[in-house]
């Protein structure tokens, strides 16, 4: 008998996931907030110019966390509370963001900023991870098995609070420009912008503190299964290297799944050169004026928007549409789309323009991601899905920042450049082109491969979205 489906009001009844989404929301916002004063300080502080290169370093301190400490953090939250892990990392990046913020008024830059920075997106890393694991644990079914149906909140909890906890990142980064309005883009209103995050960070500390030690887990089951089960910490932590290994052997023997990964890497790359290009174009080209689509941060907090709302529109328009057309057509159009909006905006250098293409870009980087989600989740053996995610989150990180520091040394001071325009257009065309070839069904022992829609629950299966910024 098929389950009626958990409506958002039925979820917020629940009192365990109620206060686990109010311990996300203020900490995204927080997370805003912060990522808007970084920016700020390395884009578009005046007291402080900086290089293209300096811009790569800040996107690799937001980034690469991601990427070096994901492999261990699962291991790690299978051993802690992680009701103790959201109290106690919401404490201290409360505190690291202020040693942030006397930073930035001090002017200081370099090593000392980029570690400060570092530190406090590695233990943003351990904040969503932990709020991710704790969720089953406030919608019915903490450790499900195979003798149990699976628990019908699971997907629209996920969907609910990823995608409210993205909307309260762009809401922090909105109100961070609204109060450099009021003090003014220098060191210390930048240095202000930050130091305001703290506040929300407290405020998801003091919710986490309402749950009991143990009522997000780690509970019995899941601390004596996977991998690192049964080692010591040490020996865990070396199985979180092994594991990004066997992941990548698992994918390796599995077609779609290597084809939907090499996808990705590949938009990512593209996407990156496209966010470096944007963020230099915004920095020195279009003047900050007080016009519809100006420059500066301002302009940058209208491209974010844009892109917000791209994504938005793709998480709605993507599960139809693969039910209709599969993954693999809905992949290669999507790409072509974002091939032919750059080839016909990117070169005329307005604004405006650059606002309409982050929409579409926002739109076909979400698709593209849910598509690719899909397919990992349908081919990969759950034994190895963890191990699988790891590599999918480190290829994801990796490929962004080497993008943007290959940017970095190419485009001019303003970003201004046509062939770096028609590169990253040429570049999605052909990434369709390839996966459109390369996927096609092969025919097995004379018969014919099965052609035609993807099942009803392939854009649907998953509650991940990306930890990584989309410009």
């Amino acid at each position: 008998m098929q389950q009626a489906p958990v409506t958002a009001r039925a979820l917020l009844r629940r009192r365990g996931f109620r206060r686990l989404l109010l311990t996300r929301l203020p900490g995204q916002f927080g997370d805003g907030v912060f990522q808007a004063a970084l920016a700020g300080t390395v884009l578009f502080d005046p007291q402080d110019a900086t290089d293209p290169l300096d811009v790569a370093a800040g996107f690799a301190v937001l980034l690469l966390p991601y990427s070096l400490v994901g492999p261990f953090v699962g291991v790690l939250l299978d051993r802690w509370s992680r009701r103790q892990v959201l109290l106690v990392s919401n404490l201290v990046r409360s505190v690291l963001v202020v040693l942030v913020a006397g930073l930035v008024h001090a002017q200081v830059q370099g090593a000392g900023f980029y570690l400060a920075g570092l530190a406090v997106f590695s233990v943003n890393r351990f904040v969503l991870s932990a709020l991710s694991a704790g969720l089953p644990h406030t919608t019915g079914t903490p450790s499900p098995s195979p003798a149990l149906p699976p628990d019908p909140a699971l997907v629209p909890a996920n969907a609910l609070s990823t995608t409210s906890g993205a909307v309260a990142t762009v809401v922090g980064g909105g109100a961070a420009i609204g109060v450099l309005q009021l003090t003014g883009a220098t060191s210390a209103g930048y240095a202000a912008v930050a130091l305001c995050a703290a506040v929300p960070y407290l405020l998801a500390a003091a919710s986490a503190a309402g749950f009991r030690r143990d009522a997000l887990g780690p509970d019995g089951r899941e601390a004596t299964t996977g991998p690192a089960a049964g080692l010591p910490l040490l020996g865990a932590l070396r199985t979180g290297v092994s594991g990004l290994v066997a992941g990548a052997r698992h994918i390796r023997d599995r077609r779609p799944a290597t084809l939907a990964l090499s996808v990705l890497g590949g938009h990512r790359l593209l996407y990156g050169l496209l966010t470096m290009t944007i963020l230099l174009l915004y920095r020195g080209t279009f003047p900050a004026d007080g016009s519809l689509f100006p420059g500066g941060l301002a302009g940058l907090g209208q491209v974010l928007a844009a892109g917000g709302v791209g994504t938005l529109l793709a998480a709605s328009c993507t599960p139809p549409v693969v039910r209709r057309i599969g993954t693999r057509r809905w992949t290669v159009l999507l790409l072509s789309v974002a091939g032919v909006t750059q080839c016909v905006l990117g070169p005329l250098f307005r604004p405006e323009l650059v606002v309409a293409a982050a929409l579409v870009h926002g739109f076909v980087a979400q698709g593209v991601k849910i598509c690719v989600d899909s397919t990992l989740q349908q081919t990969v053996d759950d034994a190895y899905r963890g191990r699988v995610f790891s590599v999918y989150d480190t290829l994801f990180n990796v490929m962004n920042v080497s993008a943007l520091v290959v940017a970095a040394l190419l485009l001019p001071a303003g970003g201004r450049s046509v062939a770096m325009v028609l590169t990253i257009a040429g570049g999605h065309l052909l990434l369709a082109a390839a996966y459109a070839r390369l996927s096609a069904p092969r025919a097995r022992g004379g018969v014919p491969a099965r052609r035609g829609p993807a099942p009803p629950h392939s854009a649907q299966a998953t509650g991940r979205s990306s930890s990584a910024p989309h410009v």
